[in-house]
């Protein structure tokens, strides 16, 4: 009889996850749309993302990745052949940028490989459901029949190849459309001349709009429009500094 196993984006799903669904859970534990993402070896990405994720929110030092972040990627990269492996991923680019990593890591074992995703749209995903709703949304879960090429959407992100990452989504497309809609939203953050990038440009027009610099009520806001990056507060405040900081430059 094959191992089960299901991997979940973030913590908060893992609170309300079905207690009768069998296999062992593992939490991805990053947010690889933000920040460096290179390393030629495990250690020399985790050396990365620690560094990273402690300047980006000083409460959390280094040593809190290796303590909660790398013992469960470790899990991803020890499951064993012949195992069930249920994956359970949003469509915001948050979600599968993390998913086509998480991919890439079991892309050499021979495993049965599925993809869970919420139902029905709601603003909170996964959040937004209940334990007959998560029940539900196991049985229709879908075969990944293309680890390759998700796997490689993961290789391309991370080279910072725009057209590749294009093209590879375009090749994905009729099964997958939603990793289209997520790599387009990647290629819109990006800055074009005077443009600053989608996320920056909707959160100037927030401010503008609403005439606040309250980052609870910007941070609302920007998640209703821009729900298809799935950015957390951190994300969403750094950002804010950031445009703040060009504002008081120009």
């Amino acid at each position: 009889m094959s191992s089960k196993y299901h991997i979940l984006n973030g913590d908060a799903l893992k609170e309300q996850f079905p207690d009768d669904l069998p296999g062992d859970i593992i939490v991805l534990r990053e947010c690889l749309i933000d920040g460096p993402v290179h390393g030629k070896t495990p250690d020399e990405f985790y050396k990365v993302r620690a560094k990273f994720i402690s300047e980006l929110d000083s409460g959390i030092p280094e040593g809190t990745y290796y303590d909660r972040t790398v013992p469960e990627l470790d899990k991803v990269s020890a499951i064993p052949d012949n195992s069930d492996v249920t994956m359970w991923f949003e469509d915001d680019l948050f979600c599968q940028v993390n998913f086509w990593f998480a991919v890439s890591l079991l892309l050499q074992k021979s495993i049965q490989l599925f993809l869970v995703r919420p139902p029905y749209h709601n603003l909170y995903g996964f959040g937004g459901l209940d334990n007959d709703a998560l029940q539900t949304a196991f049985k229709e879960r879908a075969a990944i029949t293309e680890p390759g090429k998700i796997a490689q959407l993961w290789e391309v992100y991370k080279a910072g190849d725009s057209m590749n990452l294009l093209q590879l989504a375009g090749e994905l497309e009729q099964k997958y459309p939603f990793i289209k809609n997520a790599v387009q939203a990647h290629i819109d953050r990006q800055p074009q001349g005077d443009f600053p990038g989608r996320p920056k440009a909707s959160l100037k027009a927030i401010m503008s709009e609403l005439q606040t610099d309250n980052f609870g009520t910007i941070f609302q806001e920007f998640c209703k429009r821009e729900s298809i990056y799935g950015y957390g507060d951190l994300q969403v405040k750094r950002l804010l500094d950031e445009v703040v900081k060009e504002g008081d430059r120009s």
